[in-house]
């Protein structure tokens, strides 16, 4: 199975689930592709966000993994479900990592060479600092988090 990203002429995007990359095609010559936003049959494929595979993660006992919001998303708009689930995401961040502020690139290196012990952090870093640190085999990434006191 392969999922690709598509987009129409109106530029609504979706995804499709198809076979193969022959199964997509084929489809797609054949006008069988369709938006299931406005019913457009002009259908294209569409740069996809990567995906890291860092190796398989230890399972978390249900007890312990974080909880989604109480809220349900039925007959929500979609942009305030990705709010809700965007909010859940930085609180449980913000609640399960140790800010180091501007030591983070320092700290992210002691701990990928085992000098400090593995845990969760975050902090800040310059452009330089996370483009080295990438370059070393250091696990980071960007998020983009508010700042405090700015949030809806």
């Amino acid at each position: 199975m392969i999922v690709y990203d598509l987009q129409c002429e109106s530029g609504h995007r979706f995804e499709g689930w198809f076979g193969s990359a022959d199964d997509f095609a084929t489809q797609r010559d054949r006008g069988l592709l369709e938006c299931p936003s406005c019913g457009a049959k002009h259908v294209v494929r569409v740069p996809s966000a990567a995906r890291i595979n860092m190796g398989a993660m230890m399972p978390v006992p249900a007890e312990k993994a974080p909880a989604l919001p109480a809220q349900s998303a039925e007959g929500r708009d979609p942009i305030a479900i990705a709010q809700m689930l965007y909010s859940h995401m930085i609180d449980t961040l913000l609640s399960k990592s140790e800010d180091v502020g501007k030591e983070f690139a320092t700290e992210a290196r002691r701990i990928h060479n085992d000098e400090a012990p593995k845990r969760a952090i975050r902090g800040q870093a310059t452009q330089e600092e996370h483009d080295a640190l990438l370059e070393e085999g250091v696990p980071v990434m960007r998020l983009p988090i508010p700042p405090d006191g700015h949030w809806n």
